[in-house]
C-alpha cells in the first residue's frame, strides 16, 4: 500500500522518535512511504534546499497518488492540516493519531467522516497497533 505519512515539520520535531517509528513500523510491514524522510532527524537540513512550490507539488502529487494519508498530530501543523484536508477531499481514508494530553484542533477531533480515524496513543507502540488494525480494515486496500 502507498502510505503518505504527515507530520509537523516547521512546527515543532519533539516527537520525532515516534515519527520514525511510526514509518519504519510502515515500512517494515511492506508499505510504500514516500514521505519517509519527513521522520528523519535531519529533515530541516533536507527539506531547506527545496523552494516552496516544489514542495507543495511534490507534496500534493503524492498525496494524489497515495491509497491512505497517515498523520501524527501531536504537534499543531498548517501543513498537516492542508495534507489531511486534501487527502479527505480526494476520498482517501485518513488515520491521524496523537500523544494523549496533546492539544489536537477540534476540526480533526469531530471528524466523524467514514475512513477518518483519530487515536490517541500512550506511547507509540498502541499508535503503531492501531494504524496496523485501521490498515486491515480498510476495503478494497
Amino acid at each position: 500500500m502507498n502510505i503518505y505519512f504527515s507530520c509537523s515539520i516547521t512546527g515543532g520535531r519533539k516527537d520525532q522518535p515516534d515519527y520514525e517509528r511510526l514509518v519504519n513500523a510502515l515500512m517494515e510491514d511492506g508499505h510504500i512511504v514516500p514521505t519517509a524522510h519527513l521522520a528523519d532527524a535531519d529533515i530541516l537540513s533536507l527539506e531547506k534546499v527545496v523552494k516552496p512550490q516544489e514542495v507543495y507539488h511534490r507534496d500534493v502529487e503524492w498525496v494524489t497518488h497515495c491509497n491512505i494519508l497517515v498523520a501524527e498530530v501531536s504537534t499543531p501543523s498548517h501543513g498537516v492540516g492542508y495534507e489531511i484536508a486534501l487527502a479527505e477531499s480526494l476520498g482517501k481514508p485518513v488515520f491521524c493519531c496523537y500523544r494523549e494530553g496533546s492539544v489536537v484542533s477540534k476540526m480533526i477531533l469531530g471528524n466523524t467522516s467514514p475512513g477518518f480515524r483519530v487515536f490517541a496513543y500512550k506511547n507509540i507502540d498502541e499508535a503503531i497497533r492501531e494504524v496496523r488494525v485501521f490498515l486491515k480494515s480498510l476495503p478494497g486496500l
